[in-house]
């Protein structure tokens, strides 16, 4: 078993306060098919309206066939993601998930419960924690073009 020592003081990153949760949402608009969209910005924005200087912000996808993670979002890679996606999770395979409703994309489900619909990231300062070429991305797995709302939640002091 691991021991872990926190010590925010020596850091000089502890703050204390009433601690205030705001949520709300990022609208867009996505291409379906694996469309790999940039949210950091938006998440960013988020926390920078609330006010808040230290907390986690929640970022959680409502729906069965959107997920969101963290990647380099750069072509390559989003090119890469989608090749292996496809590679472990072909849209031509028979799913029973297809069988049952007829609608032609019980691979976006899978694909999104690879995934997962939520992700959690710190922000000290009101900036997000994020390694250098680490960015928030939403994945849109579905089989159509879509209008999406992804919730936001901030939660800090």
């Amino acid at each position: 078993m691991a021991t872990v020592i926190v010590n925010a003081r020596k850091r000089g990153h502890e703050r204390e306060g009433l601690a205030r949760v705001a949520t709300g949402t990022i609208e867009l608009a996505s291409q379906g098919n694996a469309d790999v969209i940039g949210i950091t910005d938006e998440v960013a924005e988020a926390i920078r309206q609330t006010g808040l200087s230290d907390g986690t912000v929640t970022v959680f996808v409502p729906g069965a066939t959107g997920a969101v993670t963290t990647l380099e979002h750069e072509p390559g890679v989003v090119h890469d993601v989608q090749e292996l996606l496809d590679t472990i999770t072909p849209p031509d395979r028979d799913y029973l998930h297809n069988v049952n409703l007829g609608d032609g994309n019980g691979h976006s489900h899978v694909r999104a419960g690879l995934l997962g619909p939520s992700l959690t990231v710190p922000f000290v300062d009101g900036r997000l924690t994020l390694g250098r070429y680490q960015s928030i991305v939403f994945c849109d797995f579905d089989t159509r073009p879509r209008q999406r709302s992804i919730v936001v939640q901030v939660m800090g002091v």
